[in-house]
């Protein structure tokens, strides 16, 4: 699959990381020059530097062949743009936006050019999953070759988060809940969510190690 990916923030380049080491092609796209040399080398991905809102631009870099366009820039406004552009101009067949500010939630549909909206607090893999339209989760192995840690960790009856909400629990920077299995079903992170005794979680993380998770938890 041949895909864009207009951002090359922290979000922009996970979402990189992982679809290379699915052997996806991967162009990532940012205005920051200084961010680009420091991901040279470390993203298996053509970065090209420049305004993705640019028609030329998104065109020089292979927008006529994408089958997805990623719009993570912090702007959503640019977001729209790109989005727009990506699906009239080119009629790229799949198109997602992140979306920042969840005020402007309402923009982000067909009309847009956006086939999938992606809230800016949606874990990695669930994100991955719905911009690629893929049926099943991103195989773990393949996180794990991008730098992306997956972790697990068991509640038991002596775990201290016992019985607290989810959005209670300070969770190391970088790491996010993937999903909480729960009588061996795979339910949604809701912050809401209190946690029970004998629930599985999976987090993602890029920094943080096995023992912090469990620090975290237990």
């Amino acid at each position: 699959m041949n895909v864009l990916i207009a951002g090359a923030g922290r979000l922009g380049t996970q979402i990189a990381q992982v679809l290379c080491a699915a052997r996806n092609e991967v162009i990532l796209i940012d205005t920051d020059d200084d961010r680009l040399a420091e991901l040279e080398g470390h993203v298996p991905a053509r970065l090209v530097a420049g305004d993705a809102c640019e028609p030329a631009l998104l065109e020089h870099s292979g927008a006529l062949t994408a089958d997805l366009v990623i719009a993570t820039t912090g702007d959503d406004e640019d977001n729209l743009v790109i989005s727009l552009l990506a699906k009239r101009q080119f009629s790229v067949p799949r198109v997602a936006a992140r979306v920042n500010d969840a005020d402007n939630a309402w923009l982000f549909d067909e009309r847009w050019g956006v086939d999938v909206a992606v809230p800016s607090a949606t874990p990695l893999i669930s994100l991955i999953e719905e911009a690629t339209g893929a049926t099943d989760t991103v195989a773990l192995l393949r996180l794990s070759k991008a730098g992306v840690e997956v972790i697990e960790t068991a509640i038991t009856e002596q775990s201290r988060t016992r019985g607290r909400a989810l959005g209670d629990i300070v969770l190391p920077e970088g790491t996010v809940v993937a999903t909480i299995v729960r009588d061996g079903q795979p339910t949604v992170p809701d912050p809401a969510v209190r946690l029970r005794p004998g629930d599985e979680l999976l987090l993602v993380s890029h920094t943080a190690t096995e023992q912090e998770i469990q620090a975290a938890f237990q």
